[in-house]
């Protein structure tokens, strides 16, 4: 099967973008199951029913999260009911929402998504490896086609993860740093690896934030308000080749350019 992630997508630009290009990507791609980050998808930060609905009818399988899950209010009216978006997994038990579940590609072929966040220079949640090998559990007697969204900030952390998890998942697939990295390869038993799939949104800026702003509180150190960015857009992203029995034979990095004029 042919699996696309996308990464974290930030704010109106990178939902434009998607609704330009995903279907486009999905065709050409042969797509059978879209993953995307949208922990930034709100205005910058967060997620809420709009959005989520919005994403959900450009085609997004399933929308994991990460340190922003609870930035918008409006999540807590969806979290507990909407298994097409989770939440890190490693929250503190009794968090609402769910850190991973299992979905159906056509009759036959189950796949299952499993979010995770770091915690070196995030807040600091249960330990991340531990509750991966409590998930994978209770997933491997259901499939063997298992994808993990590890969000997190120092790349020590995620390719530990990687190797931590070979043979046992799918994919590993890092976000968070909005930056894509150039180290996707297949580890020794049959899992893909990226550090950082990148960031789906506005291209000329500093993560996703108006420049400026950035520029400007680098070099004066007063406190400012973060703007998303306007301009070109991208979409970063990630195709996956995952054989029946999970083990993933490629991995290829997409890089998809909106020029707004």
């Amino acid at each position: 099967m042919r699996i696309l992630f996308i990464g974290d997508i930030v704010g109106k630009p990178g939902r434009a973008i998607i609704e330009r290009q995903l279907a486009v990507l999905q065709e050409e791609y042969n797509i059978d199951f879209t993953i995307a980050n949208g922990e930034n998808a709100a205005g910058g930060n967060g997620i809420n029913r709009k959005v989520f609905q919005e994403l959900s009818n450009y085609g997004i399988d399933v929308i994991t999260m990460g340190n922003h899950v609870w930035d918008k209010k409006e999540i807590f009216d969806i979290i507990d009911t909407e298994k097409r978006l989770l939440r890190p997994a490693n929250y503190p038990k009794g968090s609402p929402g769910v850190g991973w579940n299992i979905y159906s590609i056509g009759k036959e072929t189950k796949i299952a998504v499993v979010n995770l966040a770091g915690r070196i220079y995030l807040p600091p949640l249960d330990c991340p490896f531990q509750a991966a090998d409590a998930i994978l559990q209770q997933i491997k007697s259901v499939t063997s086609v298992i994808i993990v969204d590890f969000h997190a900030e120092a790349s020590s952390e995620k390719i530990a993860m990687g190797w931590y998890l070979d043979g046992r998942v799918s994919a590993v697939i890092g976000t968070h740093t909005h930056v894509q990295t150039g180290d996707d390869r297949l580890l020794k038993r049959g899992t893909a690896y990226i550090t950082d799939v990148g960031m789906t949104g506005p291209r000329d800026s500093v993560l996703g934030v108006d420049k400026d702003l950035i520029i400007k509180k680098f070099t004066t150190q007063l406190p400012v308000r973060f703007e998303v960015a306007s301009g070109d857009i991208q979409l970063n992203g990630v195709v996956l080749d995952v054989a029946d029995n999970g083990k993933t034979f490629g991995i290829q990095r997409i890089q998809s350019i909106m020029e707004c004029f």
